[in-house]
């Protein structure tokens, strides 16, 4: 009789349940290959690719949506307020298009302040285009070519009569006073630091006469070699 000792690398048989054939048992061996849960679940980009494509879908959808209620609805709401009358109309255009033109625009140009980080430059530019909301309603209006546009048009004719036109001029007088400021402001703050500047040269002047010696003059230059 042959003593046969088995082999530690062949993998051993444990019996089936309910004496059927035997299974191979699998070891632990060095090319066994486990189950880890963090190289089968998706990646952070993979979860953020999702993310972002359900974030453009849900924009997609209320996109949609506004453009099939708000025309009409802003159409209607200066409609109430215009009553049909061309006066009334071209007053409140250039009342809306001046007042939410100006105040957005002049509140943009304060992002380049550098004591703005940049969250809270995102969070200007949000807040200047929120206040921006009367005139976006209106251009969508003008230039839409859905069925709701189409609708605020037909009402604006009726019941706003000058209000889009005149809308556009507001519009339009506000951002070129804001221009003028901006500019204004920039010429202003360089004289402003020109003028600091001449006036640190001159002080700075001051101090190296004050701490140079005086001259004797000739009299005292006479007096000191006596």
């Amino acid at each position: 009789m042959s003593d046969q000792r088995p082999d530690p690398t062949t993998p051993r048989r444990a019996p089936a349940p309910g004496g059927g054939p035997e299974v191979e048992a699998r070891g632990g061996g060095a090319d066994e290959r486990r189950y880890v849960p963090s190289e089968v679940s998706p990646g952070r980009w993979v979860r953020r690719g999702v993310l972002l494509l359900a974030a453009v879908a849900v924009a997609y959808a209320a996109y949609r949506i506004a453009l099939a209620f708000f025309p009409r609805w802003w159409a209607q709401r200066v409609a109430d307020q215009v009553n049909g009358d061309l006066t009334s109309g071209v007053l409140w255009g250039l009342f809306y298009g001046f007042v939410f033109t100006f105040v957005p625009l002049l509140l943009l140009v304060q992002i380049r302040r550098r004591f703005f980080s940049w969250f809270w430059r995102g969070v200007v530019v949000v807040v200047a285009v929120l206040l921006a909301a009367p005139n976006w309603l209106t251009l969508s209006i003008v230039v839409g070519r859905s069925n709701a546009a189409h609708a605020g048009e037909r009402i604006l004719d009726v019941d706003g009569p000058g209000f889009r036109w005149a809308s556009v001029v507001g519009a339009g007088g506000a951002a070129v006073l804001v221009v003028v400021l901006l500019v204004a402001g920039i010429a202003l703050g360089r004289r402003r630091r020109q003028v600091k500047s001449l006036k640190g040269e001159l002080r700075a002047r001051d101090e190296r006469d004050r701490q140079r010696p005086s001259d004797p003059g000739p009299q005292g230059a006479q007096d000191t070699a006596d």
